[in-house]
């Protein structure tokens, strides 16, 4: 007798003293875990911003006397604006209008790559450098590790978008990758929040 089990078996194993055959989908726990995680590494970094800023004497490089805060403003505002963008999609794919999801997906990418492009100018025009004192390390440290992370949502958006035109793929059942996605661009958006209060607001 054969008594070997295959894969097809293990997928359709019928329920057992109320314990469901298949496993459950802990995807979204994961990448809440995993959020989670990165929240330590940044609030680490806020901390050592802090620390470092209330100890030190000459915080400032020498001829810098604080951060233009206009364009900052704005690219605050328009990347705080893309997390009500993506909320947009969201409810776009709930109500099953497709193209209008894609549009608000496409809008948040846009938005996200705007900040980047602005923040890049801003860096070009600065005066002190990374090795330009604690400042100036701490300065780049925390805007730049931010971009990667903005840079990486950007990537995401535009891999859910792409996937988007495979059939059944992004539909109010199935859209993990979206919410996955939806996630992480709010969890940059707070973070930036706090390092543009740190940084800009309080000089």
């Amino acid at each position: 007798m054969d008594t070997s089990v295959t894969p097809e078996h293990l997928q359709s194993a019928p329920e057992k003293d109320g314990i469901p055959g298949e496993h459950a989908d802990n995807r979204m726990f994961g990448f809440i875990v995993f959020l989670l995680s990165e929240s330590m590494v940044f609030l680490g970094f806020f901390g050592g911003y802090i620390a470092l800023k209330l100890t030190t004497a000459d915080w400032l490089p020498p001829n810098v006397d604080g951060l233009e805060i206009f364009n900052p403003a704005i690219n605050t505002a328009v990347l705080v604006s893309s997390s009500f963008v993506i909320y947009f999609g969201e409810l776009a794919l709930e109500r099953h209008k497709l193209n209008l999801f894609r549009l608000f997906l496409f809008a948040t990418a846009a938005m996200g790559t705007y900040f980047l492009v602005g923040q890049a100018i801003e860096w070009n025009g600065l005066n002190f450098g990374l090795t330009t004192g604690l400042f100036g390390g701490t300065f780049y440290l925390l805007t730049g590790f931010h971009g990667l992370h903005v840079f990486i949502g950007i990537l995401l958006q535009l891999g859910v978008l792409i996937r988007s035109f495979t059939p059944k793929h992004a539909t109010p059942e199935n859209h993990y990758g979206f919410a996955a996605t939806s996630l992480f661009w709010h969890f940059v958006d707070v973070i930036w929040i706090i390092l543009f209060s740190l940084i800009y607001l309080w000089q």
